[in-house]
């Protein structure tokens, strides 16, 4: 049987094309006030998850919507534990007066990427979520210092990897500043995630191949090619027999 993989999307961060892409993928990183969402965005996405048996989860970032979440911020850490704690809850109870428990949990932006490194950082993240921890997975880069540290910490951990961006050698993200971090057509996309799936290994930006395993994989919403890329990567994924049903591999294993 062929590996069932999951598609998540990051959305409520005003692309407002969250019910184009909902057919395409099957776990939603619902912004949750940090960077962006308000309560009433919030709501509408959840309700479109529901409408599309999508997994609902909560993206929280640093709170600073005015760099978008995506700039490393030196911030109190008693501060920062409060405001996830604040993102996340705000979300959770959203869902649960419609009806919705939250799937996972998936740190946004520039977060993401320093909790992956900074062992410090990534305590604080975790003891921000330690309230989910029996029922929610965590949506984190492979290998990384919050992956290790979460697993540890008794969390249920899903390996992330990008469709739609690249890669350094060392694993890292190519930054948003060189104009090849982002993949913009459907049919290289394909084949980033295809070498992941079946290989196991990443075409990084200089031409390697590196060791990099993962269940579930994003496609970001606010690209300028992202509906047409999620209906090609669901598409041809399903054909392949990677997606089970509407494409959600995760919730029914």
């Amino acid at each position: 049987m062929a590996k069932l993989i999951d598609i998540n999307c990051d959305m409520g961060e005003g692309a407002d094309n969250e019910h184009l892409l909902m057919p395409y993928i099957s776990s939603a990183n619902i912004a949750c006030g940090g960077h962006a969402g308000d309560p009433a965005t919030m709501s509408k996405v959840v309700e479109l998850s529901q409408k599309y048996g999508v997994n609902v989860g909560a993206h929280p970032g640093y709170p600073d919507p005015q760099n978008f979440g995506r700039k490393s911020m030196k911030i109190d850490a008693r501060a920062l534990v409060s405001s996830i704690k604040i993102q996340v809850d705000s979300l959770a109870r959203i869902a649960a007066d419609m009806g919705v428990n939250l799937f996972h949990i998936k740190p946004h932006g520039a977060l993401y990427n320093d909790a992956a490194i900074d062992e410090q950082l990534a305590g604080l993240f975790l003891d921000a979520v330690e309230g989910y921890r029996d029922i929610c997975r965590l949506f984190l880069p492979p290998g990384s210092v919050i992956a290790e540290k979460a697993s540890e910490k008794g969390f249920s951990v899903v390996s992330e990897a990008f469709a739609d961006r690249n890669y350094n050698d060392d694993l890292t993200l190519v930054s948003r500043s060189n104009p090849d971090a982002i993949i913009h057509e459907p049919e290289d996309v394909l084949q980033h995630m295809l070498n992941i799936i079946e290989n196991g290994k990443v075409k990084t930006l200089s031409g390697r191949m590196m060791p990099l395993n993962a269940s579930t994989f994003c496609i970001h919403g606010d690209h300028e090619n992202s509906v047409h890329i999620a209906r090609f990567i669901f598409e041809e994924l399903k054909r392949r027999g990677y997606l089970k049903k509407k494409g959600n591999g995760l919730s029914e294993q």
